[in-house]
């Protein structure tokens, strides 16, 4: 799958890793991404998209407008700390996952 806005993503690198976050921009070769806790969408991450994997998750444009419509949509498709993604939600595109 292509990286684009809305699509949930892996972290595979850094302080982040093993966490899910959206898709807010992308810039060349690198991707804005916001969970919409400690990311917020006022202040994304800046990273490299080959430290991403990409699930098969797209949120639409109004789950991206406010912190707490972000988080909702993540936790409500299973994407936070608490609940681990099964690997199978992982796109074939994405390395290997933890």
């Amino acid at each position: 799958m292509e990286l684009q806005r809305g699509l949930v993503v892996l972290a595979k690198a850094g302080r982040d890793k093993n966490k899910y976050f959206a898709i807010l921009e992308i810039k060349d070769s690198m991707a804005y991404i916001a969970d919409g806790r400690k990311r917020r969408i006022e202040k994304p991450k800046c990273k490299n998209t080959i430290h991403l994997a990409v699930t098969n998750t797209l949120l639409n444009e109004e789950q991206l407008t406010t912190n707490n419509m972000l988080h909702k949509a993540l936790r409500e498709k299973g994407f936070t700390k608490e609940y681990n993604m099964p690997q199978e939600y992982v796109a074939k595109g994405g390395q290997e996952v933890g």
